[in-house]
């Protein structure tokens, strides 16, 4: 299904309608696929590396640590159990992979439900060429006469220098489309993207 977007030059004027084949009707904006995609992607941002001893891991206890009898106290076999100083701990926890698999039909659903909440909202930018700044300056300024805080901008080009210039911002992230992210997109309000980003993230959906 083909849509038509505004599309912006550089200077963030109109320049005439962009044609792609995406659609951007309300009905193909799919939230339980975002939220699927989004609490998968953060998943597999967690290291799983937390790690404590239990009983068979912690050394020594071989030996029974007092008499069966008569001390008063309840009967222990070994010094390892969770019950005694310097024992393993139970039911701690252990390395684990977190990784959930997001499949390219969910994935797509996903790209495509935020590009189109995005555009009914008003809030998609789609611009032919971004000025490749050099200073934070420059970036915030840009962004700040035409109130796009807080934004995401996608680059076509990994060597844009918005790139750099953009990090230091707070309200405001720059990504090369190869890096695109679902979740990043979720967390700015506005969405500034290159025209040829665009069309390069269209393509991967196919």
């Amino acid at each position: 299904m083909s849509a038509s977007i505004n599309l912006l030059d550089s200077k963030f004027q109109s320049k005439g309608n962009l044609s792609v084949e995406i659609d951007l009707s309300p009905e193909s904006i799919n939230v339980p696929a975002v939220h699927q995609v989004v609490k998968a992607l953060l998943a597999n941002r967690r290291q799983g590396n937390a790690c404590t001893k239990n009983k068979a891991l912690v050394s020594g206890g071989g030996k029974k640590p007092f008499k069966q009898k008569g001390t008063g106290r309840a009967r222990q076999g070994s010094s390892r159990s969770p019950l005694m100083p310097g024992g393993g701990v139970a039911h701690g926890p252990t390395p684990r992979d977190y990784t959930q698999k997001i499949n390219k039909k969910l994935m797509n659903k996903a790209v495509n439900a935020i590009i189109a909440d995005k555009h009914q909202a008003g809030k998609l930018f789609v611009v032919e060429s971004l000025p490749s700044v050099a200073k934070t300056k420059e970036v915030h300024k840009l962004l700040s006469e035409r109130n796009l805080f807080p934004a995401l901008i996608v680059a076509a080009d990994e060597k844009n220098l918005i790139l750099r210039s953009a990090k230091n911002l707070q309200y405001a992230k720059a990504l090369p489309v190869a890096g695109f992210s679902v979740y990043e997109a979720v967390k700015f309000e506005n969405l500034i993207i290159e025209k040829k980003a665009l069309e390069t993230l269209l393509e991967r959906m196919v």
